[in-house]
């Protein structure tokens, strides 16, 4: 139940105490461990209820005119069963999905760390979002009434989960859906994402047209950028292509990789970056290459839970196993004001 988020500061204690009479959990998780980079990004790692860790990250840019955005990357699991071959959540295996009030309550982390207002969220720490969709999207609406985040203040991360990207262009959201895409052709995809082969490009492409046309919402393509695999100038040219192919409303955001103990990946010269960038300009694609924080505190997802908490505690799934999303039919529930 969602009597969590703000009632250490919002709540009379008379009133909290009649809550947890009536069986209520009242209180957040708490802060097990933090660390903070020499560029302002601070990472957390909350302990929830149940003694699992999840991270969330709080990235602060202050702009030319002096003011800040602060964006809070949240955790939607406790790990990934999805095991992407260059992510750090996925070696640490897959424990549970995290309810709303667990993703809310990260944001308020992040605040309070700060000690000032996000501004900004994206759902593109632990985990896979679309695997979690119906808590995800409490959460979100939690964020949008109640935190008063703006809807399109908010992206929506996924590598690719079959029939969801459909499901969730039906609910006509104003956030940016970003699709974790890492190669121009399935058979170099299949081997950066292991679920890539349950999922073919075709259908992901299609998915996210469909998905432009339902919402008028650009979608953004994540694109790891991995030295001597996927860098090249064919790759971009490629990329240029099937993007043009499947239509407009489409932007690139390249991401150098941020390297994670017990991988061969390694991050591409700033040079090859730059090469990949240029060739898909000079394609009229719309690209942006993230700026890389927090490389000096385990800021890549997983890398600090997995300094704690090696391997999940009990699972609810089998090895291997990959929890399903809900059911189209199942009526989602409305976010209770005090998530």
């Amino acid at each position: 139940m969602f009597a969590s988020s703000f009632f250490d500061v919002k709540v009379p204690l008379a009133f909290r105490t009649e809550l947890q009479e009536a069986g209520w959990v009242v209180g957040r998780s708490s802060v097990h461990s933090s660390v903070t980079a020499a560029d302002g990004t601070i990472k957390l790692l909350i302990k929830l209820e149940d003694n699992r860790l999840v991270e969330t990250v709080g990235i602060p840019v202050t702009d030319d005119k002096g003011s800040v955005r602060l964006t809070a990357c949240v955790s939607s699991q406790v790990g990934c069963p999805l095991r992407c071959s260059f992510c750090a959540t996925g070696k640490g295996g897959f424990s549970r999905n995290l309810k709303a009030h667990e993703i809310v309550e990260q944001v308020l982390a992040i605040e309070e760390v700060f000690n000032n207002r996000v501004t900004n969220v994206v759902f593109m720490g632990m985990g896979e979002p679309m695997l979690n969709l119906k808590e995800v999207l409490a959460a979100h609406r939690c964020l949008n009434k109640d935190v008063q985040i703006g809807q399109r203040m908010m992206t929506i991360s996924t590598v690719g989960v079959p029939n969801t990207i459909k499901k969730l262009a039906s609910h006509k959201l104003q956030s940016t859906l970003a699709l974790s895409l890492h190669a121009p052709n399935q058979k170099l995809r299949e081997k950066i994402v292991s679920s890539a082969k349950a999922y073919p490009l075709e259908a992901i492409m299609k998915d996210c047209r469909d998905y432009f046309h339902e919402t008028s919402r650009r979608v953004s393509f994540e694109y790891t950028l991995l030295a001597g695999v996927n860098d090249d100038v064919e790759h971009a040219k490629e990329l240029a292509e099937l993007l043009h192919k499947w239509g407009p409303g489409y932007h690139v955001n390249l991401i150098p990789f941020n390297p994670i103990d017990g991988t061969e990946y390694k991050r591409p010269y700033r040079k090859a970056i730059s090469i990949f960038q240029h060739t898909l300009e000079s394609s009229k694609i719309t690209v942006s290459v993230r700026q890389t924080r927090g490389l000096d505190a385990s800021a890549a997802c997983g890398q600090l839970r997995n300094e704690f908490q090696k391997v999940p505690l009990a699972s609810s799934f089998s090895d291997g196993i990959q929890p399903e999303p809900e059911p189209e039919s199942e009526q989602e529930p409305e976010a209770a004001v005090a998530c």
